[in-house]
Order: C-alpha cells, then structure tokens, then sequence
C-alpha cells in the first residue's frame, strides 16, 4: 500500500492507494500533521512506501517523521518521470504541476491534455500526444483574487467565495462577486477557446479546490477530478518502483 501526502499551500492530504485505487483520504492543517500521518499508520498497517509533495510549508521534522517510518520519496526536478519535460524552467517547475502532468499521462494516454488546476492560483498545463509537456500557464485563484481586493484598497471588504446572481453587481459586495467570480470563469473558458484553435481534440481536465464550485458553470466540456493530484503521485511513486 502507498502513502501519498500531497502537502499544499493550505492544507495537508494524505491518501491511502492500493494499486491505483484510493482507498482512504484525508486533509488537516500542518499543525496537526504528525498526529494524522501516525493515525493512518495505525489505520492501515500494510502501507510500505510513501511519497511527499510539497509546495507548502512541512518542516524537517515532518518529512523525517515520515522519512523513519517509510521508504519515502520526495518529489523533485530530480525525480524520474512519464513524460519528456520540454519547460525551459524545469528546477522551477511546481512538484504540484508535475504530478498533475502525470496524472494526465496515466488517465489519458496518447491525447492532448489541458489541466487547470483551481486552487489558491489556478495553473494551466498541457501534455501532448506525443507525451511533451510544453507548460502552461499560472494566474491567481478565486480566493487569492478576493483577497486582493481587500488588501491592497482602502475600503472593498473580505468576502466569501458567492455566484453571483446577476452580471451587473447592483452593490459593492454583489460587483465583487461578479467581477471575481465571473471573471474567473471567462478567463478559463478563454483559454481553453484559444488551446482548442490549435488542439482540436483537446481532452480537459479540471481539479482542485474550486473545481466543483466552476465545473457547472463553464461552457466547455470538462471532466472533474478533485483527486487527480493524488493519482499522479501515486503514479509517479509507482513508476519509480518499477524503473
């Protein structure tokens, strides 16, 4: 059994895979990790490996806590992959991008893939069928786009991520809404307009925090998969097992 602990900016997961199904998942703060990760330990005491992606802030502690219970692997530039990487950044590359790419290469071989991942920024990456990551594109989430707004004027407040109900905002709160929200989902549907000009047949994935949230109200056709991130780790630690 695998462990996988995908380490945000926000939050911890830590998935249970048996083979390419998952069969346990949870998330929690980075305070309260070591108490989950021996919890799930004591849960399912066939896990043997792990593997750790980490974009957020687990300390040294954290990773030799895992590192002592388990043959663990860390997600780097360095690490062996299913796919030619033709970034030009590659040491820059997010592990967080890097697993999605894979997973795409496991669930959707031979085609050309778009992944927007919806989260604190919402990243585009795209694989060919010829398996060449080519890059993409980093732009801020919803949430990170409230915020702004907040914290960088003098009298828009913080509010929570809400549809707006009509274009036209008819209050401050309901054009912050229209403007977030609905800016968002123009952005992304444009995007993807401008990826289908040159890739016709281009499959979509949509994953993250926010992807049930904009998965409804896109035009485009996508398929919705908030674990996509756990599966392309699971792959990648799989794949280096087997190299």
């Amino acid at each position: 059994m695998n462990l996988i602990i995908d380490a945000g900016n926000t939050f911890v997961k830590l998935a249970v895979f048996q083979g390419d199904e998952m069969v346990s998942k949870i998330s929690c703060e980075i305070k309260d990790f070591e108490k989950k990760f021996n919890s799930i330990l004591k849960s399912h005491k066939k896990i043997n490996k792990s593997i750790i992606s980490s974009v957020g802030f687990l300390n040294s502690k954290q990773f030799d806590l895992v590192k002592k219970a388990l043959p663990t692997l860390i997600l780097d530039s360095k690490t062996k992959l299913p796919f030619d990487n033709l970034y030009k950044t590659p040491k820059t590359l997010g592990v967080d991008r890097i697993a999605l790419v894979c997973a795409s290469v496991k669930e959707y071989p031979n085609n050309d893939v778009l992944i927007i991942d919806a989260g604190t920024c919402i990243t585009y990456d795209f694989i060919t069928q010829k398996n060449e990551y080519l890059g993409g594109a980093i732009s801020p989430g919803i949430r990170l786009r409230y915020k702004t707004l907040n914290n960088l004027t003098a009298n828009l407040p913080l509010l929570e991520t809400e549809q707006p109900e009509n274009i036209i905002g008819d209050s401050t709160n309901n054009a912050i809404h229209s403007g977030v929200v609905n800016g968002v989902l123009a952005e992304i549907d444009g995007v993807i307009s401008q990826y289908k000009l040159k890739f016709p047949h281009l499959t979509i994935i949509l994953t993250g925090g926010d992807a049930n949230f904009l998965s409804k109200q896109l035009k485009s056709s996508i398929f919705a998969n908030s674990n996509f991130l756990l599966l392309g780790l699971n792959y990648i630690l799989q794949f280096n097992l087997n190299e």
